[in-house]
């Protein structure tokens, strides 16, 4: 059974990475590397994290896995949808590329940012809210 292409948020990754709670829950929801779409701005996002949170070589091994997914990197035609999701849900820019990234791609987003609730074709793993 073919599973539909998926783009996983930046969050969804740090999540995962970090072996918290909700990473080990959503760790089941990850693609195959196959269906697994990496927007460009998710590798930025993800370097950034993991060199300041853990270290350089792990980043590296990190980006070096998104490179056998699809990585998709962001061409006009994304980055005119990205700003019309932009208007239309009040989008940050890098979500809305993320999102725009999953929709052009006819794929699910998989995401822990509640930014993303209630639109379509989004699996959200929220994270719980700090009292």
């Amino acid at each position: 059974m073919a599973m539909k292409p998926c783009v996983v948020d930046t969050s969804a990754w740090i999540e995962w990475l970090a072996g918290s709670a909700l990473g080990k829950k959503l760790g089941g929801q990850f693609p195959e590397r196959a269906q697994c779409i990496v927007p460009t701005i998710v590798q930025l996002e993800l370097s950034k994290w993991l060199v300041r949170e853990l270290s350089e070589d792990q980043s590296d091994q990190v980006i070096a896995y998104t490179q056998k997914c699809i990585v998709v990197p962001l061409d006009t035609s994304v980055a005119l949808l990205a700003a019309d999701l932009h208007r239309e849900h009040k989008l940050a820019t890098a979500d809305a590329i993320v999102y725009a990234t999953a929709r052009h791609k006819g794929a699910e987003l998989l995401t822990c940012d509640a930014y993303f609730k209630g639109l379509p074709d989004v699996v959200l793993f929220a994270k719980a809210v700090r009292q």
